[in-house]
């Protein structure tokens, strides 16, 4: 199937209020092209350098970028005023640098907090028993402004998906309850190509499609 068939056959069992990120990672411009084409205009890369580069090189402006692997303090002054939501806020220190960088040009950063809801050793992301300690410190940074929660769960089973897409809703309606200054929980981020439907029954409303809609990644470029 071609971009613009995959996108099609994704589109049509998603909800208006349900935000599509395409994930675009090591596909080429012409793939991001013909997805914008079909209407995408959410891309999601993981790496900052790639990022960069496709936003430089990608003439139209309509577009919202989302960062979603781990981001490095070091790469945070890149970024600045360009990202529309970084998706993968997992520790404090990197809030730190983002609020840094940020107030020196004046900017106001959009975020998700990453949870490791398997508390799986090679994911980043905090822990549930952390996340108390993140929203009290981003309380505090008047220039980086929390939109909700995100999670890769650990590859498992329907059942498996389920229990953990729960566990996420309810963690994310339970902050929902309370009022946080600079948090807000406008979105949950959960759900890939394998598993998106699961997260939306569940009550995901943001969802990374990668393979499902630009096919299978060739990691060797």
């Amino acid at each position: 199937m071609t971009i613009t068939e995959n996108i099609k056959e994704v589109y049509k069992d998603i909800r208006e209020d349900i935000t599509v990120i395409a994930v675009s990672k090591t596909k080429p411009l012409e793939d991001i092209k013909e997805a914008y084409n079909s209407g995408v205009r959410n891309f999601g890369e993981n790496k900052v350098q790639e990022l960069i580069y496709k936003m430089d090189n990608f003439p139209h402006r309509d577009v919202n970028w989302h960062l979603l692997g781990h981001l490095q303090r070091n790469k945070v002054k890149y970024i600045v005023g360009r990202v529309n939501l970084i998706h993968s806020l997992d520790s404090v220190k990197l809030l730190e640098e983002i609020q840094r960088q940020y107030e020196k040009q004046e900017k106001v950063a959009e975020v998700l907090i990453q949870i490791n809801i398997g508390k799986e050793e090679n994911k980043t992301g905090i822990f549930i028993e952390d996340l108390e300690n993140m929203i009290e410190n981003c309380k505090n940074c008047s220039n980086v402004m929390v939109k909700g929660l995100m999670a890769i769960i650990p590859i498992g089973d329907e059942e498996s998906c389920r229990k953990y897409f729960k566990d996420m809703k309810k963690i994310f309606d339970k902050i929902k309850e309370k009022s946080y200054e600079n948090v807000q929980m406008k979105y949950l981020s959960m759900g890939m190509s394998g598993d998106y439907k699961i997260a939306i029954e569940e009550g995901s409303n943001m969802v990374r499609i990668g393979e499902g809609i630009f096919g299978k990644r060739d990691y060797n470029i």
